[in-house]
């Protein structure tokens, strides 16, 4: 098994370990779960794979592309698993998923939210659901094929960007505690997504060519999530106002679920001498608040519910962000800061950014820990946008 240390000098070297341990890892039917299996079992350890079945997306699941652990993905993971010749068995978690992961997506949606359902997933049925499984099992860790690196240094096991930076997940990670970390294993970590394919195809897995797994996994169209949305939070469909930045009335909604931060098509607005844009979702209110492209410009965000990769700091403290998957982190500052909440002061005005997602905090290539973005501090308030106080 191969791992990541930290040299005297500071560079990430990799080891291997020759003694054979017992893993269970979490097979998805994509190829990179399968490689990093592949992997593992060909080093020699005590292979157990595991498939979560975590939503019945009913009769055209076999077939619906883009999604996961469902389906066509489960009879991928059990060919993968007979071809290595390892144990494969599958749990429904069902149950768990829509109370944790789906039922937190639909009452985010009612908040007026954009939420990231893959975070909650990893932070529920993945790391503990599945990890605590592993330990019922006697395994010595849980492995996953997420583009992430878990680096072991004189200060303890810390979290890295992946590798390759097209393919890095570490956005998604963020909530993945350090007492975890310990039971966690990320063979992909320095690979590429053109070396996993290859990997693929020398061990002669029949995944090798399957597309990557893409938007959120439930939701089976375009639109859906609206549908997942109706059914979990009924009360999310109270019709309402669209309303400018001085709470002027322009026009009708049929439900905030339906817009989301930034969304300029589809608001009903036309005749209009300029775009405008959601800048805003109240839902008290019933109201979504719309103005120029220049009101959607975010100077700072409060981000509550933090898991923390480093000792929480005392004071101010500089770092860079993220607050979307893909992106350039960026400098900002952390003040005020709190275990569970801290507000982040972006050094530039930043546009995309949206209640609900994540901000996560890195230094260089090491993840800090991040939290869900929860109220903003535009350059131009609305008059009718909540705004967060001064501390």
């Amino acid at each position: 098994m191969y791992d990541s240390l930290i040299s005297p000098d500071c560079q990430i070297i990799t080891v291997k370990m020759t003694h054979r341990q017992k893993i269970v890892v979490a097979m998805s039917g994509g190829v990179d779960s399968s490689c990093a299996t592949a992997l593992l079992a060909e080093q020699g350890h005590e292979v157990i794979g595991i498939t979560m079945q975590l939503y019945d997306s009913g009769v055209d699941s076999p077939m619906r592309k883009g999604a996961c652990c469902a389906g066509q993905d489960i009879y991928d993971a059990k060919r993968v698993a007979a071809r290595l010749g390892i144990p494969h068995y599958v749990l429904n978690y069902q149950s768990r998923f829509a109370k944790d992961v789906i039922q937190d997506f639909a009452d985010s949606y009612a908040r007026g939210e954009t939420p990231i359902p893959c975070i909650k997933c990893n932070q529920t049925v993945k790391f503990r659901d599945l990890l605590a499984q592993a330990r019922t099992l006697g395994a010595d860790h849980l492995a996953t094929g997420h583009y992430i690196q878990r680096v072991e240094t004189p200060e303890g096991i810390e979290l890295r960007r992946g590798a390759d930076s097209e393919k890095d997940q570490s956005y998604f990670l963020y909530a993945t505690r350090s007492d975890q970390l310990q039971d966690l294993l990320f063979p992909l970590g320095g690979k590429n997504k053109i070396e996993t394919r290859a990997l693929a195809l020398r061990f002669g897995l029949s995944v090798a060519d399957k597309p990557d797994s893409q938007d959120i996994c439930f939701v089976s169209d375009a639109g859906g999530y609206a549908k997942i949305v109706q059914q979990y939070r009924a009360d999310a469909l109270k019709p309402g106002h669209i309303v400018d930045l001085e709470g002027n009335i322009l026009g009708r909604h049929r439900g905030v679920i339906f817009y989301t931060i930034g969304q300029r098509r589809g608001l009903g607005l036309g005749g209009l001498e300029k775009p405008l844009y959601v800048v805003a979702i109240d839902l008290e209110r019933a109201e979504v608040v719309v103005g120029s492209h220049e009101a959607l410009m975010v100077a700072s965000v409060i981000v509550e519910d933090i898991n923390w990769l480093m000792a929480i700091p005392d004071q101010d403290y500089a770092l860079t962000v993220q607050f979307r998957s893909r992106m350039t982190p960026i400098p900002a500052m952390l003040k005020s800061i709190r275990p569970d909440r801290v507000e982040v002061h972006f050094e530039t005005p930043q546009y995309g950014v949206s209640p609900g997602q994540a901000c996560v905090f890195y230094a260089a290539e090491r993840v800090l820990g991040g939290g869900t973005m929860r109220t903003t501090r535009r350059v131009m308030p609305a008059t009718r946008e909540p705004l967060y106080a001064e501390s």
